[in-house]
């Protein structure tokens, strides 16, 4: 479940962008330490105060675009939970997530403990690019 970019610290992390065709800007760098710092599953909100916490003044506009930026060079992914829920995941390899719909969390679950007896066949001229779960979960109610 693990990926290169995750946990991606210091010097290494402005090459680590350049590698991916990302020009490491300042403000970049800056959302990067954030995202990168550990294994975490971060909305922009969230991003945005981490990264504003300091002296920094990074707008929203900037978060939101680096972002995209970061999920369509490959360098993190994209877990939505719902429409108005996006999360950004460093760990860019096959894997799936528990959202705690209570407390809004989101967890990873390794791809070994996730089985399909079958799937599918793809529609006609397509083929399967991946899956992904996302199972649900919420306090339990007393009966």
């Amino acid at each position: 479940m693990s990926d290169s970019s995750a946990l991606i610290t210091g010097g290494t992390l402005a090459a680590h962008l350049a590698a991916h065709g990302v020009t490491p800007t300042s403000q970049r760098l800056e959302i990067a330490e954030v995202l990168f710092h550990k294994p975490q599953h971060l909305s922009a909100e969230q991003i945005l105060a981490a990264v504003n916490r300091n002296e920094s003044r990074v707008s929203k506009a900037t978060v939101y675009n680096t972002l995209r930026l970061f999920s369509e060079k490959g360098l993190v992914r994209e877990v939505i939970v719902d429409p108005a829920r996006v999360f950004y995941d460093p760990t860019t390899g096959s894997h799936h997530h528990f959202y705690n719909a209570d407390t809004g969390e989101l967890a990873d679950i390794a791809p070994e403990h996730i089985e399909f007896a079958r799937l599918p066949a793809p529609p006609p001229g397509t083929q399967q690019d991946g899956v992904e779960v996302i199972v649900r979960v919420k306090r339990a109610t007393r009966p």
